[in-house]
């Protein structure tokens, strides 16, 4: 039984993406009973029976609005999906190296405190490597992210801040980044992305294009294996979803890209049943 009243944490209206169809997606699943709150602006939720944080894009833009909201949704006792705990430690991207250590292959990842071209050569010589991509550690939809070459300054909008710097690995143009999508830990469908012609970012709003596939099957191991870590890690329980991106690098490896356990999109347009299973999840937690 679906609740009476869910709510859906969405962007500000001034947000540059355009998220309609997944508005549209989600009210056609899940009815007169959700509603679409900026999520700068939600402080009250006792007219509701469940809050997600599906669509809060852009909320790396404001972390301590962004904590502060997981914090009171945690001290009001609010029945969030997927669990506050989980929001807060997929939050910062750190936890790709809590995950490295519990064994799950990752893009190998320097944390640099300060980006400078100190910071980056170090990187090149350690990853043996002369193009690298560097990223926030709390970021989406690509924001602050770059490719690198050993001439090219290090951009202002990042320079001096605390940033990942990861080898590029040509295999995202060529092959492309698989997306697995797990509703209650089953998995529903999968696709393959690819960027835009001499670009790296596969995101739609980089011209990037998406297909669906059959996840091979060290990508479904990985993946399966990930979440189980993550659960381990975070001693939590079966999520009500989760997105996990993987890449596979140049000697064969599949390697973990990213969990999305906070508002991924979901590409609910490719899945078998149009996201009766994603609703369902949603609904009852498992």
């Amino acid at each position: 039984m679906i609740p009476l009243r869910i709510a859906i944490l969405c962007p500000t209206p001034d947000y540059e993406e355009d998220w309609s169809h997944i508005r549209a997606d989600y009210a056609r699943l899940l009815g007169d009973s959700v509603s679409f709150i900026d999520w700068t602006k939600a402080n009250d939720f006792s007219a509701f029976d469940l809050v997600t944080p599906l669509l809060a894009w852009g909320y790396p833009r404001d972390c301590p609005r962004w904590f502060g909201l997981l914090d009171q949704l945690e001290a009001e006792n609010v029945q969030v999906r997927n669990p506050v705990s989980i929001l807060r430690w997929n939050s910062d991207k750190a936890y790709l190296a809590e995950l490295d250590a519990a064994g799950i292959p990752s893009v190998p990842t320097i944390f640099s405190p300060l980006l400078d071209r100190v910071a980056l050569e170090n990187a090149r010589k350690t990853f043996n490597v002369e193009s690298l991509v560097v990223k926030p550690p709390i970021s989406g939809g690509a924001d602050g992210t770059f490719r690198l070459e050993r001439d090219d300054a290090v951009p202002d909008s990042v320079a001096g801040q605390r940033m990942m710097i990861q080898p590029y690995l040509p295999n995202i143009a060529e092959e492309g980044e698989y997306s697995l999508f797990y509703f209650a830990g089953v998995l529903s469908h999968s696709i393959l992305k690819r960027p835009a012609k001499c670009d790296f970012r596969v995101q739609e709003q980089y011209g990037g294009r998406e297909e669906a596939v059959t996840a091979p099957q060290g990508a479904l191991m990985l993946a399966q294996r990930a979440l189980a870590a993550t659960a381990e890690i975070t001693k939590t329980g079966t999520l009500a979803y989760a997105r996990v991106d993987i890449l596979r690098d140049g000697d064969g490896i599949f390697r973990l890209m990213e969990l999305e356990l906070i508002e991924p999109s979901l590409f609910l347009r490719f899945a078998p049943d149009a996201g009766a299973a994603f609703a369902q999840a949603l609904v009852t937690g498992v």
